[in-house]
């Protein structure tokens, strides 16, 4: 084949880096424990059937998971009903936060981000991947041009062949 048709891979040949959010995922199940299930008539907190149901919490349920522990009853429950859960838990799951599915994924994806290396970036021209099959918290991509911005030479968004750019330094 004559180099006059030779195909060329023009993105590949011009040092863009692509980075996909979504690497950053960390993998694992994800698991809810709501605290009207511990709550007697799912409204009340007694200390000794809470301390009684807590006990009772299958752990190897929870092994390797990211737990977050919500309230959907109206009903006021102490903090130290959090902290009876979470110590029971401490050491099997890999997270345990407070608040919902959406609350996890913002505090996951944060200390993703903020633990990378992003030293292979600096001074480089950086994609960011726009569409993905898994959600993405707004929050991260926002934490993500923090990161970015002071160290690379360009930052866009989107794809090779439809990007934005962000900023150039």
């Amino acid at each position: 084949m004559s180099e006059e048709f030779e195909i060329r891979n023009k993105v590949a040949e011009s040092g863009l880096i692509n980075f996909d959010l979504t690497d950053l995922v960390p993998k694992g199940a994800r698991k809810g424990i709501d605290l009207k299930d511990f709550l007697f008539m799912e409204m009340i907190l007694k200390e000794k059937d809470f301390r009684e149901k807590v006990s009772a919490i299958d752990i190897e349920e929870y092994r390797d998971a990211y737990v977050y522990i919500y309230n959907s009853a109206d009903a006021i429950v102490p903090l130290w009903a959090y902290f009876l859960i979470t110590a029971k838990l401490t050491g099997i799951t890999k997270k345990i936060v407070f608040g919902n599915r959406e609350d996890l994924e913002v505090i996951l994806m944060h200390n993703a981000v903020d633990t990378y290396d992003f030293d292979p970036m600096i001074g480089k021209r950086v994609l960011v991947k726009g569409c993905s099959d898994k959600e993405i918290p707004e929050n991260a991509y926002i934490e993500l041009v923090e990161k970015l911005q002071p160290i690379v030479k360009s930052l866009m968004f989107g794809e090779a062949c439809s990007n934005v750019p962000i900023l150039k330094n």
